[in-house]
């Protein structure tokens, strides 16, 4: 069982999730503990599942992708394990998720044009059991923080 976690585990992983690759000991200066202290606890964080991954985060129009969109998915409840299972494995989909509300899935899209974008979304809705797709497009991104 995990212990929650305290002041500088958060600190660890804000300083993490603004720069993946910053060092153990560049940490421990800021926090006034040793490297070794440090590596151990972001070794705990990783152990119990707290810390998921490393990432890159990218730009998706300096790779290619000039259209983005948050599209959310209405599903017929019986559908949606098949949905679901239909959507995860098609690379445009870059974030799918369950959710309450509005729409019963929603996913976040890259596409090199409008045009790709919008044969996406009319392939998006012939999958059996989706009953609509809700496409918003990004225009500007005004912030853009990881989650913590």
């Amino acid at each position: 069982m995990m212990k929650m976690i305290d002041e500088i585990d958060k600190k660890i992983i804000q300083d993490l999730i603004r720069n993946a690759r910053i060092s153990c000991s560049e940490i421990a200066r800021q926090v006034g503990l040793s490297d070794v202290a440090i590596s151990k606890r972001i070794r705990r964080l990783e152990e119990n599942r707290v810390i998921l991954r490393y990432t890159a985060i990218v730009d998706p129009i300096k790779i290619g992708y000039s259209k983005v969109s948050y599209t959310g998915l209405n599903v017929r409840p019986e559908n949606l394990i098949d949905v679901i299972n239909s959507l995860k494995e098609r690379d445009y989909i870059k974030y799918l998720a369950v959710t309450t509300g509005d729409h019963n899935l929603i996913a976040v899209i890259w596409a090199r044009s409008g045009e790709e974008l919008l044969h996406i979304h009319e392939e998006m809705k012939k999958i059996p059991g989706v009953i609509n797709v809700y496409p918003a497009m990004i225009t500007d991104v005004i912030k853009n923080e990881a989650y913590f």
